[in-house]
This record gives C-alpha cells, structure tokens and sequence, in this order.
C-alpha cells in the first residue's frame, strides 16, 4: 500500500491521498483521482501505474511538464520518498497507509446557515448544469468532510454522471453498476446514512462501498416537488470520519435547496440544447418551409433546387394535405421571381361562375353585380408566380381560355375584348390522376402537356419513414411555444403509433393532431390518446405478391410515358415480350 502526500503552497493544506487502485490519474479536471485545480495542470496530466510494489510514472501529453526530484520527466519509475512538481503542487510517495488524522469539528449550526445562504447565492449566479453539480458537490464535501463523493443525474429515463470528487470514472461505470444503495433511495426517494458500512449486514456488499473501499456512506435524493432529479452521494475511508444523524440532517437542507436551483438550470439548459438542435435540424433537413430528410424527400428538394431557377411550368402531384402550395411557394422563393407576387387560387372552391373572373377579371358593367373594373389573378401575379391548386377541378370551358394564356401569354378581361400580356410563370398542383381524367374526357390534354413540363410528385406521409417523428416534433415546438404549452415530446407509444398510423389527411392532418393535443394536454409527454391514434394502430400491409404486381404496373406505366407510349419501344427498354406491355395495360384500363 502506497499514498501521495500533496501540498498546496497556495493554500498551505496538505492531504494524504491513498492509492488503491492500480492505475490513479492526475489532472485538472474532476472525476481524475489527484485533482489539481491549477490552471497550467492539464485535464488529465499524468498517469500512476502500479505494477507489484512498484510505481512508474507517464506524462499523458508532451506538453504537460512534470519534475521528479527537479528533474523534467516524461516516464519514471518512482521510489519512496519521490517528489512530483506538478504545477503549483507538490508530491510525495510514501508507503503504508496515510496517518489516521483527527476529525475536524462539525460547523456550528449558525456557520452552517450563513455557509448555506452564501451558497444559494453563489448557485443563483450560474446557469451551467454542470458548474452547479461540481459547486454542490464541492460544497457538500467541504461541509461533510467526506472523501469521496458523486451527483448522478436522472434524464431521459438514464443515469449521468454530473460531477464527482476523489472518484475515477473506472472505478465508478453507471452504464453497469447498479448499486444497492443508489437503488434504495431512487424507489424510496428518502435519505440513507450507513454508519459503518463495511459491518452493515444490507450494505456491506455494496458496490460502490466494495469499491470504493468506504467506511461511512450518505446518500439523499435530490427532489423538486414529486420528480426525482438524481441523487448525491457522499463517503468517507476512513473509520475516524464516519458520518453522524447530525450531518445527515444538514446534508438534506442542503440538497433541499439545491436542488430548486438545479431543476430550474436544468429546464433552461433543456430548452436552449432543444431550440439550438431543432434549429440545426431544420436547417439541415428543410428546403425551405418543407421539413423532410427521407429519400422520397430528398428527391422532392433536388428537383425543386434544379428547376426553380427556370420558368418551366410544374405540375405538382400528391395526396390531399402532403404540402404541395409548400412546394410551390418554394419554386417561387428559389427563381428569380422572388422579388414578384405569388398568387394563389383554389380552382375547386370556387363556383363556375365566377372562377373566369378570378382568373381573368372583368369590366365594369359585363353582368350583374360587375359594378367596377377588377383586376383577375393573371395580371395580380404579372411578374410572378400563379399558382393553380386543384387545376383538376377547372371546367372544360375555361380549360380552353387557360391554354390560350399559357401559349399567348396575353388575358382578356370578362366582357373586354383588349388583349393584357402577362408575364407570369404558371405552378399548378391536383390530387388527381390527370392521365385517367384525359381518357375519360374530363381534362384537355393538350392543356395537360402546357402545364406538366416538369412533374413534381410528393410521397404521402406513411411513405416518408423517419420524417413523421420529424415532422411532430416540429409542430409541437412550434405550438408549444405558440400557446405556452408545457408539452416538450412524445411517449415511446405515440411514436410508434405515429409511425404505423396510415395518416390519410397526410401533414395536414398530423399538424391538426399535435396542435389540438398541446392545446388539450397537460402533460410533458404526449401519448397516442392525445393525438387520437390508437397505442396498437398498424399500418395496412399488402401480401408481397400483390404490392410486387403494383410496383410492376406503376413502373410500366412511366417506361411507357417516356417512350410517348411506343409500346414496342418500352418492351425493348425493359428487356421483356411486348405481350407482356400489352398485358399489364390492359389491366391498368380495369
């Protein structure tokens, strides 16, 4: 057995500090086994290794100077009697145990409160969770004059190490110990002091009593009303400074108001690491106001990004609530029509009737109710974007007038036979399958070709994998703040349900969904009743066969559009009998 005696020369205090284990780390930073608080001592400066009876010491960096006996060492073996310069302090090797030293005496009561009032005070001044845990602990240790010592921290249903004292990180793994004294107080949430813990019956075989070699053991909750933050442990080597009821008591007044100021910090600290990485995420993940890192999505962005610079015109494809204005207002956004208006109508909310003059405007006096002149959609949007939703929905007879203004770029007003250029690029979005309304004598074709020079096709939401846990938890940040709202995440539960969830109102629907369960809830977490999906939802599953014959079809049909149909062509293409082409159009006619 061996032990370092260190001297502060600043402080003129000098601690005898065992050395147990085999290898013991000296460094700046706490959680080393020699802690050096010097400013030119590194984190982890210099490493002891005991081989036998002997002792080597090894510099961790070049930079890090240590001096042996005043000589500038990297790598030396040691013998008793030794001394290391490292920094400011001094160290001696000596064998045997540390003299026993006499128990300092408790504080007062009354030193106990004003030490206790100076130190919320200090605790009021920091914001860094882990400056507070290393400032309790340090002031705990000093009031108890335990030895050793750690804070572990409860977040996210794991243990963290927050801060420790005179403990190696070896010696202390929370990712496998689990310790029968950390235990109690966790499912009890009440302190435990063990007198004499190496005699005690329950304790004694303790893990971290076993490896720490502790005599005298504390441990108390850290509470803020029923949650439990974590727990701080104290104690002490040797049999002369086993700990008393009286510190015990100290000790949770102590941890009691500590543990106010810590919840808060942590609260704070939770909220700006979530805002900074939800920030980052969507700059990392967004095109734009479109949230989304799946590969459907990403194909979206990459065609957006090439041709929003052009003034092609896009047809915008998906389900109902997928976003596709999103999308739009993107193209407009990317182009150089930025500076312009964008200009948006619904072709299917409004009446046949009065659509033409939406789109055109009229002349004062052209039917009833034209009591001044009115400037249509077209001229509003000259210079810019003219953004088409439902383009499905448009009636025939106007279907004729739109293709005239794609192919002139001039409008007549209803009831003015003037013709008005316009300058606009056209974007137009359906939740339809055009190709099936041409053949049923619904839609022009030759209007289809005029505004389906680029596809632009979004998948549905139960197609966009990871992106649904994205896409949540960015509109419950977003309400969460909007309406003060304690809601900060989901449940396990209501992630997996969100996730098999079929979504058919798509990202419409789920924002609709987490909006009402923000508002509605109080709870920290939502869970899978909050946003109305059931905890055991499954998404539908097609036999493999069947989802096999539908990808086949769906292929097919864009082999065909590429050749404009030439079916010989497309069998050629696709390495197959052009009866097999023949077959398959047949059944996409059924």
């Amino acid at each position: 057995m061996a032990y370092l005696r260190c001297l502060d020369p600043v402080r003129k205090v000098t601690t005898d500090i065992p050395l147990r284990k085999p290898l013991v780390t000296i460094g700046r930073k706490a959680g080393n086994d020699v802690v050096l608080e010097d400013p030119t001592v590194a984190a982890t400066h210099a490493n002891l290794l005991r081989v036998g009876s002997r002792h080597s010491l090894t510099v961790v960096d070049r930079g890090n100077e240590v001096y042996v006996n005043g000589k500038l060492a990297r790598q030396v073996d040691l013998n008793e009697g030794d001394r290391l310069l490292v920094g400011r302090f001094e160290l001696t090797l000596h064998e045997g145990e540390p003299p026993a030293t006499p128990a300092a005496s408790p504080p007062a009561t009354g030193d106990a409160v004003q030490r206790l009032v100076a130190f919320s005070a200090e605790l009021m001044k920091e914001h860094s969770p882990e400056n507070l845990f290393r400032k309790l602990l340090s002031a705990v240790v000093d009031l108890t004059r335990a030895e050793k010592g750690f804070v572990i921290v409860f977040q996210d249903g794991e243990r963290h190490l927050a801060a420790s004292h005179n403990v190696g990180d070896e010696t202390l793994d929370l990712s496998r110990v689990s310790d029968t004294i950390v235990e109690q107080v966790v499912q009890s949430r009440q302190p435990i002091i063990v007198s004499d813990a190496m005699s005690d019956r329950t304790f004694g075989r303790s893990r971290s009593v076993v490896d720490l070699k502790l005599s005298s053991v504390m441990c108390v909750p850290l509470m803020y009303r029923n949650d439990l933050l974590g727990v701080l442990y104290l104690g002490n080597d040797a049999i002369t400074g086993l700990f008393t009821q009286e510190d015990l008591s100290m000790l949770q007044v102590w941890a009691t108001q500590a543990s106010m100021i810590v919840h808060a910090a942590l609260l704070l600290n939770e909220l700006k690491i979530s805002n900074r990485n939800l920030r980052a995420q969507l700059r990392r993940s967004s095109q734009g106001d479109i949230v989304g890192t799946s590969a459907p999505m990403k194909r979206v962005f990459k065609m957006v990004q090439k041709v929003a610079p052009t003034d092609l015109s896009v047809l915008v494809t998906g389900e109902t609530g997928t976003g596709k204005e999103l999308v739009a207002r993107e193209l407009h956004r990317a182009s150089d029509r930025a500076s312009q208006p964008f200009v948006s109508i619904n072709c299917g909310a409004i009446p046949e009737n009065l659509l033409e003059s939406e789109l055109f405007g009229h002349k004062k006096g052209s039917f009833t109710g034209a009591v001044a002149d009115k400037l249509g959609k077209f001229e509003a949007a000259n210079g810019g974007t003219l953004f088409l939703d439902e383009i499905g929905e448009m009636p025939m007879n106007l279907q004729v007038k739109l293709l005239r203004v794609l192919q002139e770029r001039v409008i007549e007003r209803v009831g003015d036979l003037r013709p008005r250029p316009v300058d606009i690029r056209v974007v137009s979005a359906t939740n339809k399958e055009l190709e099936k309304e041409i053949a049923e004598g619904r839609f022009r074709e030759d209007l289809f070709y005029r505004l389906n020079e680029v596809t632009v096709h979004l998948p549905p939401l139960r197609e966009r994998g990871e992106d649904v846990h994205q896409l949540a938890r960015y509109f419950l940040q977003k309400y969460a703040d909007q309406y003060d709202s304690k809601a900060r995440g989901f449940t396990n539960d209501a992630v997996r349900a969100m996730m098999n969830y079929y979504w058919p109102g798509n990202v419409r629907q789920m924002e609709n969904r987490v909006k009402k369960a923000v508002i509605m809830s109080d709870r920290a977490l939502l869970n899978a009743e909050d946003l109305g999906i059931e905890a055991t939802t499954k998404r539908h599953i097609e036999d493999l066969d069947q989802a096999t014959e539908e990808f086949k079809k769906r292929y097919i049909r864009e082999a065909l559009e590429l050749n404009n149909w030439n079916k010989a062509q497309t069998a050629r293409d696709l390495g197959v009998d052009p009866r097999t082409i023949f077959r398959y159009i047949e059944k996409m006619e059924e």
